[in-house]
């Protein structure tokens, strides 16, 4: 993964020149999290002026490229995020971001840095590159982290309603834990430790189907080909709305 990651960085780098103002990962490989076959090592590469289409156009694949040259190195495949203007950051209007995301890779000027994504850069960030400009970021408000939570509710309610056979779908369990976790603390933790935090607190209504993700999430490429595992995934509708609702009482007494 170091190399991987190293490889970006340069690969970065030498397309952007001294436009780079800074490189930053986040997320799970930051919190210590990472777990290969679920997780991604999110990064985000700020620039001074707005890229050009010719770099937008090369840097759109650069995971893609960069897998072909070493294909034995799965952890290209696990990069998501942006390469985006500084100051079209601060002010969340955009002209020209490359993003790369689970289901493929754009240039937009459609792009959302959502409130936990910047808690994490700001809190547990770890630079690789350039300089370090968190100190003129503001740390999200915990009003600003309950409306995020408010509308991770509203996606629960809208998507996994029923689920499917990818790990994700036991995510969502964990997803809610760290939910309940940031309502209680105004602060942001890994998913993993959301999940043991939400047993250790006797929150989660679906203990068992809890901790099993929680197992599953510890060790993905082992449980995820498993027949009864994969089944077990696909059922799991239920048991997401059913914790869900716990969060839903919860949002009600935080107002």
């Amino acid at each position: 993964m170091k190399y991987a990651i190293d490889t970006m960085k340069n690969a970065l780098v030498s397309i952007l020149g001294d436009n780079v103002v800074s490189i930053y990962l986040y997320g799970s490989v930051a919190m210590d999290d990472f777990k290969l076959g679920w997780s991604d090592i999110d990064i985000i590469c700020f620039i001074k002026h707005i890229m050009s289409e010719e770099q937008a156009e090369e840097l759109v694949e650069l995971r893609q490229n960069l897998l072909k040259l070493d294909q034995n190195n799965t952890y290209f495949r696990s990069f998501e995020g942006a390469i985006v203007s500084l100051e079209e950051f601060y002010n969340e209007e955009y002209t020209r971001v490359v993003y790369w995301g689970t289901s493929g890779q754009r240039i937009t000027n459609n792009y959302v840095f959502d409130v936990f994504s910047r808690y994490e850069l700001m809190n547990d960030g770890i630079l690789l590159y350039g300089n370090d400009i968190r100190q003129s970021l503001c740390l999200p408000t915990y009003l600003q982290l309950r409306e995020g939570v408010m509308q991770h509710l509203e996606t629960i309610r809208k998507h996994a309603i029923t689920t499917n056979q990818s790990l994700y779908s036991c995510g969502w369990l964990l997803d809610t834990a760290r939910c309940l976790y940031t309502l209680r603390t105004g602060q942001v933790i890994s998913k993993t430790m959301a999940g043991y935090w939400a047993l250790e607190q006797e929150l989660c209504p679906v203990e068992e189907d809890l901790r099993k993700t929680i197992m599953i999430r510890n060790e993905p490429m082992k449980y995820k080909n498993m027949p009864e595992v994969v089944s077990w995934l696909s059922l799991l509708g239920e048991s997401v709305q059913v914790f869900a609702n716990v969060l839903e009482i919860e949002l009600e007494q935080t107002k």
